[in-house]
Order: structure tokens, then C-alpha cells, then sequence
């Protein structure tokens, strides 16, 4: 590649909860670097991952979904969904194919603040029964923002991801390679084991167990070239809580443990024991210490 003609840049996915951006950006990457979960509010963090290709290197931002927040945690993930929008080089706004509903008004009341251009990207494709199903939705869309580009896609299905890539790019400036062609994520080891088990929790409890719930990896040692010990606490907003993780004879705790150890051992590529603890922390949502604590608020 000759010197000047490398792209690079930042690209910020935005949308309502649950609308697939998570599962779009495992696609991108071609690896599972945010969790996911068909429970809203899934993704707490703002996430870089990492495309290298010849010609250019994307760093995709994948952000929690934005919504109206009811405590500090809501607060704190709804203001890093928005703060990425004025440090972007391009921003994909991800929906489903269905008009515009009062969630995607409030973004795109956001999105008339800057002057980055936005794709709107239209996912879950594969949904609909006819392509011309697209048309009233495009239509309604367009009515309401100036969009760069109007790309269907289907995250789950691969459909069409290649040529969101290829634009993409060709939006990007030229630039220098941010980081090493084999990187996929700036998250560090410990942070995606804690995103691996609670991903586990959100799949085996329901209704507000998920929401209370964070994990922080407290140690991680490498006891042999083959065997990683990895230890863990999972805390909840209320004492009920913890009794319906840990589970009759603690079989709940112990089906977390073993989802999220397999799937570790598939990603890291060495044999895991994990050791799980669960402790109750009434209201840390809404608790500055343990919001810092547990990694949601930046010092």
C-alpha cells in the first residue's frame, strides 16, 4: 500500500436497544467481542473492535443502546452512546425495518447536533417476506433526516455486510494503522471473561435479575501452560437475587459457571477453573463508589 492511500477512522454503531448491534459487530470482526442477549440494555460499554484489512483498518464503537435511563447506570450508558457521536468519523445509525417509533425520534434529535454523516442502516432483513417491504420504511426515514447512505443489511445472515464495509470505508479519511493488524478489541482478557458470564446470567434468569447484575473478575492466574484460574464475583442489586443465582443446591451458579467456562476455553484456547461468587450489593446502580468500582464510571 502506498504511503497516502491507507483509510482509517472511527465508526460509532447507535441505535435503540436491542436492535442488533452487538451481533453486527461479532459479524464485522468476525469474532464474539460484545455479548448478546435478546434483554434490552444489554451492552454497557463502549466497545472498539477492529477490521484490518489491505487498504484501510475500521475501528468500529459498538455503544448501549439509548434510552430513557431510571438510575445512574441508565445515565452513565445513555451519555457514552452520545459522546461518541461528535468523535466519529462516521456513525451507522441501526434499525429495524419498521417506521421510525418516539426511541429513533429522540436519536435522531441527537443526530441533527452534528455534522458527521450517518448511514442509516436497516437491519433484520431477513424478517420480511417481500424486499419492497424496505420502500415505506426508507421513505419514512428519509422524511425525518438527511442520511449519507441507505444500506439494508441482515447482521444475523451476513446479508449485504461486505458492501457496508466497502462504503464504510470509502468515507473514512486516509490515516495510519491505530492498531496491530491481528487486534480485534482494546478490551483487555479480564474484561470480556466478566462480559462472557454475565452474558450467561442474562440467558438463564429473567424479568429484573439481569438488569441488577455486574461482574468483576478479581483474579486471573495462570497456574500451567495448559490451566487458567479465574476468579470471579457477580453482584446483585437485591438480596433475593442472589438466592435465584446461586439456585436450588446452587445449581443455577453452576450452570453459569459452566456456560461461560466453555465458552472462555473455546476463546482463549486454554483449559479454565472458575471460581464464582455471588454477592449482593442493594442499589449499586445507583451508587457512584460501585458504579467506579465495577468499571461503568471513568475516573
Amino acid at each position: 500500500m502506498e504511503e497516502g492511500k491507507f483509510k482509517s477512522g472511527f465508526v460509532t454503531i447507535i441505535g435503540r436497544p436491542n436492535v442488533g448491534k452487538s451481533t453486527l459487530l461479532n459479524q464485522l470482526v468476525g469474532q464474539k467481542v460484545a455479548i448478546m442477549s435478546d434483554k434490552p440494555q444489554t451492552t454497557r460499554h463502549k466497545i472498539h473492535s477492529i477490521i484490518t484489512r489491505e487498504d484501510a483498518q475500521v475501528i468500529f464503537l459498538d455503544t448501549p443502546g439509548i434510552h430513557k435511563p431510571r438510575h445512574k447506570l441508565g445515565e452513565y450508558m445513555v451519555e457514552v452512546a452520545l459522546g461518541t457521536l461528535k468523535e466519529v468519523d462516521l456513525i451507522l445509525f441501526l434499525v429495524e425495518p419498521q417506521p421510525p417509533g418516539p426511541g429513533d425520534e429522540f436519536i435522531i434529535a441527537q443526530l441533527r447536533e452534528v455534522q458527521t454523516p450517518v448511514f442509516l442502516v436497516i437491519n433484520k432483513i431477513d424478517l420480511l417476506k417481500k424486499k419492497t417491504e424496505l420502500l415505506p420504511v426508507i421513505d419514512a426515514y428519509r422524511g425525518k433526516y438527511n442520511f449519507a447512505e441507505y444500506i439494508p443489511i441482515s447482521a444475523l445472515e451476513r446479508d449485504n455486510l461486505d458492501k457496508l464495509v466497502d462504503l464504510v470505508v470509502s468515507y473514512l479519511p486516509y490515516g495510519p494503522k491505530y492498531y496491530p493488524e491481528d487486534m480485534v478489541t482494546d478490551r483487555p482478557e479480564r474484561f470480556i471473561m466478566a462480559e462472557l458470564i454475565r452474558e450467561k446470567v442474562l440467558h438463564l434468569t429473567s424479568q429484573e435479575v439481569p438488569h441488577g447484575v455486574a461482574v468483576v473478575v478479581e483474579e486471573v492466574e495462570r497456574r500451567s501452560p495448559r490451566l487458567t484460574y479465574v476468579r470471579a464475583t457477580v453482584y446483585v442489586d437485591k438480596e433475593s437475587h442472589k438466592a435465584i443465582l446461586i439456585g436450588r443446591g446452587g445449581r443455577m451458579l453452576k450452570e453459569i459457571g459452566k456456560l461461560a467456562r466453555e465458552e472462555m476455553e473455546a476463546l482463549f484456547g486454554s483449559q479454565i477453573y472458575l471460581d464464582l461468587w455471588v454477592k449482593a450489593r442493594p442499589g449499586w446502580r445507583d451508587h457512584d463508589l460501585y458504579l467506579r468500582n465495577f468499571g461503568y464510571v471513568e475516573e
